[in-house]
């Protein structure tokens, strides 16, 4: 073993508007080698997606791979590098706060272990709830968050209860060790500077879609 090995460093965060859209450049790209297309050029992705063709090849430049002049990306190659990249090819264990109708959806929802989310538990006060299973995953009372959170070794929380238990909730993922919280309540919650907090808000989206409905209208 090589004692003065120095150590990789690590990898500098991508910025937050190349990581969301790198997922259309993923589906794009399934879909060309599900076609048996071979080679795809930034302007190509362009077009179909209606970026532009410099934003997209800045984008990529993230990713450990080149494409060739005239040629472009294999595909192939660009699909796998942009599924390692944004981490759908590891398997990420999550427990679930809030087994009602969205988080037993989620829970039901096998089409997100293909991107890397394994949902391995879920808590719930509610007696009807607590000890069935959906899909196989266990749902405990939230009172055993902590330990289970361990014995599963969860680093993801989702956040998916009532607004007024939302920030409790999230403290106590937190102090749990969870690394990351995934809300879909409308509260904005907080935590320590260590665990990461990306919010879904189906509200927002809903009142971003309702007021274009009525500006278009007008």
């Amino acid at each position: 073993m090589n004692e003065n090995k120095t150590p990789t460093a690590p990898r500098e965060p991508a910025p937050e508007p190349t990581l969301r859209r790198l997922p259309w450049y993923l589906a794009f790209v399934s879909m060309l080698r599900s076609r048996n297309i071979d080679h795809v050029s930034s302007t190509a992705i362009s077009k179909e997606l209606n970026v532009d063709a410099s934003q997209i090849a800045k984008d990529l430049s993230v990713l450990d791979i080149k494409g060739k002049t005239r040629i472009g990306y294999r595909v192939a190659d660009l699909e796998k590098a942009l599924a390692a990249f944004l981490g759908f090819t590891s398997k990420h264990n999550a427990i679930m706060a809030g087994v009602g109708s969205l988080g037993s959806a989620l829970i039901a929802d096998t089409g997100l272990e293909r991107f890397g989310l394994n949902i391995v538990a879920g808590f719930d006060i509610n007696p009807d709830i607590v000890g069935t299973t959906i899909k196989n995953v266990p749902i405990f009372h939230i009172s055993e968050l902590a330990e289970r959170r361990a014995a599963y070794n969860a680093e993801i929380g989702i956040v998916a209860v009532p607004v007024e238990q939302a920030q409790q909730v999230a403290d106590t993922m937190a102090a749990a060790g969870v690394s990351a919280l995934w809300n879909f309540t409308p509260v904005r919650l907080s935590a320590k500077s260590d665990v990461v907090i990306v919010d879904t808000s189906i509200y927002a989206d809903l009142a971003l879609i309702y007021n274009r409905i009525d500006c278009s209208r007008s």
